[in-house]
């Protein structure tokens, strides 16, 4: 879960704001992980710690049609829910690191 600075009390808003700030989360005042409830370190509007966000918007043929949902798990509870996986998830290896 992340909130920023300025964050709109319209939960509706709030989505809005999430979702289009993904790539630039400028204002990040904090970022707890959804499964665990840890407090992720942010300095300076910056994440510090590893984390998994995962943000969905729901299509036609679903139950939750329409329905955007947003999570954040830190590095932890993902090891955790990947170990959980009857398919193993595909590792590769990045070379450089920006």
């Amino acid at each position: 879960m992340r909130t920023y600075l300025e964050q709109s009390q319209n939960h509706q808003h709030f989505l809005e704001k999430f979702v289009n700030n993904l790539k630039d989360d400028t204002g990040l005042a904090s970022v707890i992980c959804n499964c665990c409830n840890k407090e992720l370190l942010v300095e300076n509007g910056i994440l510090k710690d590893e984390c998994i966000h995962i943000s969905h918007a729901f299509g036609y043929f679903s139950e939750r049609d329409g329905e955007i949902q947003c999570f954040d798990l830190c590095e932890e509870c993902y090891n955790k829910m990947i170990a959980k996986f009857r398919i193993p998830v595909e590792n590769g290896e990045r070379t450089e690191l920006l």
